[in-house]
């Protein structure tokens, strides 16, 4: 018997049980990579059929399962108390998340280059020639219906909103509406942003990501999986399963991989999730050190740099 059958009696034998078992079932699923990841071509080798399908599906179960939410908050845990023990190391993972952040968000910020520079193509090829198609490429051209292009530019919007949304935070780009805060004490800040940071930052990105996770696989294949489904019962559908990527468009012509606007939501919601932890250990660190270490090591862009101030902009 498991230890969440055992202490599963009451809410807190419950929880204590899944975060006990979660190192159990990280160790097990790192020693085991072809349970749930033979489904990609270069780990299932000469697996039969049937099992690769039965991988994907595990897969699909433990992205929005209970079982991978603790074992995310258990190395989140483990990580804070190492932490808590050295700034030195937490110091470290902010510098980390909060470069990753830096990093991710200035490179998908020249998408906003390529949305303006492919609607002036667009426009120009439209007015002057009259074209009805655009092709790009050499040797092998890769070639669309004009609408297609012109519905593409709403995808290079996404990925600035949701692949810039951590880089804007870092950067102080979001709008913020001030009553309190400003008027407060400096540590009295420092604890506004660590609660807002677990309180709300946190539980928007785990609900999103659970709805979000299935939402993505639902429209990559068939029979659709739930969130209401066991593993079990997917396991039982992954005999049907087959890939049915989404390529249907808003027109007939029309840009139609809306496929990829799901795994952006995904994405964004472990971006911020990754966030919410960088920025409470920053508030942490910079109650515990006092007004000396407000932003420190914090990779802030000049004032005036154009990169930043576009994705400030749109978002």
């Amino acid at each position: 018997m498991g230890l969440v059958e055992a202490w599963g009696g009451n809410a807190f034998g419950w929880f204590f049980a899944h975060l006990i078992e979660a190192f159990y079932n990280l160790g097990y699923a790192l020693l085991h990579p072809s349970e749930w990841l033979a489904w990609l071509p270069y780990i299932n080798g000469n697996m039969p059929e049937v099992e690769i399908k039965e991988s994907l599906m595990r897969f699909i179960y433990y992205g929005a399962s209970v079982e991978f939410f603790f074992v995310v908050f258990a190395i989140f845990l483990v990580i804070t108390i190492i932490g808590f023990i050295s700034n030195r190391f937490m110091w470290g993972c902010v510098r980390v998340l909060e470069g990753f952040a830096n990093g991710t968000g200035r490179l998908f910020a020249w998408a906003g280059l390529l949305m303006v520079l492919q609607q002036i193509v667009i426009i120009f090829m439209q007015r002057v020639f009259a074209v009805s198609e655009i092709g790009i490429g050499l040797g092998a051209t890769f070639t669309k219906d004009v609408s297609w292009w012109s519905e593409e530019l709403k995808f290079y919007n996404a990925m600035i909103v949701c692949m810039c949304v951590t880089y804007t935070f870092v950067q102080g780009g979001h709008v913020r509406v001030d009553l309190v805060y400003s008027a407060v004490s400096y540590r009295t800040k420092r604890l506004i942003d660590m609660i807002g940071s677990m309180l709300f930052m946190v539980p928007a990105a785990i609900l999103t990501w659970l709805y979000g996770w299935f939402f993505l696989w639902r429209h990559l294949v068939v029979p659709n999986p739930s969130a209401s489904d066991t593993l079990d019962r997917l396991i039982t559908k992954a005999r049907a399963l087959r890939w049915n990527v989404e390529t249907i468009g808003f027109s007939p012509n029309g840009f139609n991989a809306y496929f990829l606007f799901k795994v952006l939501l995904v994405t964004f919601t472990a971006l911020v999730l990754l966030q919410a932890v960088a920025f409470f250990y920053r508030s942490f660190l910079e109650f515990k050190e006092g007004p000396k270490s407000e932003g420190k090591f914090l990779d802030k862009d000049p004032i005036g740099d154009p990169t930043a101030e576009l994705v400030a902009k749109i978002h």
